[in-house]
């Protein structure tokens, strides 16, 4: 072989290896683009979720304090918490909390969304006015609702004009009215944010539907029943997932309510109220709120993995 041939072979195999090579990089930073997309929110994800939720759980088997950093004290707080009354009401009213309004929750707004269903400026209007109260501050919707159900507030001169009851109600003194006042604020807040959740799954039920119901004679009740509410029966699901941990997690109506204190005698705290009374301020015990923390994970975790076992049971049937 000629000293030109060897060049030209070596020139040849040269190319074939810096074309691999350029291949394999240029396929290496394909594989890393999404990444760099991804980490961002990553990055977010970690530092906001991951890290604290690392250090809860930590600070849950501490005797840790705002001022001082604690000591491992195993299930300590655990015990401290099943014997302390102040959980054990936190625990009842989260649960009744969601109890009674996730099944509001789920059925309300989709009645609501398949009366304002159809086109036209009239419904348009009535689903601009239902969403109004989602984009208000829990705060203000608070305050506004303190005022209207106070003993001398628009709700009690209505009655008593009305000569419903005699005496001013104790909306926000009595122990369990209060909780259902809170409950309907709640409710009402939350109308018009699943009220649009819903006009979304409606839109995707098959108008066929609909007209077969029409010919066959069946009234609006019945067409509800048999053509809507299987229509939507995965948006339910979705719905009830969605309330089920809002509701648990209720903390701004209460507090606004109550203005902070957890009626009377702490006769309406949560769970999250109690959390923030053990957390913040000079005296937080910041362990023993870490442990409140972590049985409300847990009860929220089983809630919604018994959610999605049912919904899977429901559809595999």
């Amino acid at each position: 072989m000629t000293v030109s041939a060897q060049h030209k072979l070596s020139l040849r195999w040269g190319r074939r290896r810096l074309h691999r090579e350029e291949t394999a990089l240029s396929t290496h930073r394909w594989r890393l683009t999404p990444w760099l997309f991804l980490l961002p929110a990553l990055a977010v994800i970690v530092l906001l979720i991951l890290l604290p939720f690392v250090n809860t759980l930590r600070l849950a088997f501490t005797d840790s304090t705002l001022l001082r950093g604690g000591e491992f004290i195993g299930w300590e707080n655990f015990r401290r918490m099943f014997a302390d009354e102040r959980f054990g009401t936190a625990l009842l009213n989260s649960t009744l909390y969601t109890v009674c309004v996730v099944p509001l929750m789920v059925a309300l707004p989709l009645v609501l969304a398949a009366l304002v269903s159809g086109a036209g400026r009239l419904m348009g209007f009535f689903r601009t006015t239902m969403y109004l109260p989602v984009i208000m501050s829990p705060v203000i919707v608070g305050l506004i609702w303190t005022n209207m159900l106070d003993k001398r507030g628009l709700v009690n001169e209505l009655l008593g004009t009305l000569k419903v009851v005699t005496e001013p109600v104790a909306f926000l003194t009595d122990r369990w009215l209060l909780l259902f006042s809170a409950m309907f604020v709640t409710v009402w807040m939350g109308l018009g944010y699943y009220m649009v959740i819903y006009l979304a799954a409606l839109a995707n039920i098959d108008p066929s539907l609909y007209d077969a119901a029409a010919m066959d004679g069946a009234g609006p009740v019945r067409t509800f029943l048999h053509v809507t509410v299987p229509g939507v029966r995965s948006t339910m699901g979705l719905i009830g997932v969605l309330s089920s941990v809002a509701a648990f997690r209720v903390f701004g109506e209460i507090y606004v309510l109550t203005n902070g204190t957890g009626g009377v005698g702490g006769g309406d705290l949560t769970m999250t109220m109690l959390i923030q009374r053990e957390g913040t301020g000079l005296q937080a015990r910041t362990g023993y709120a870490g442990a409140i923390s972590l049985v409300m994970f847990v009860i929220l975790g089983g809630l919604l993995i018994a959610q999605l076992v049912l919904q899977r049971k429901q559809r595999t049937s």
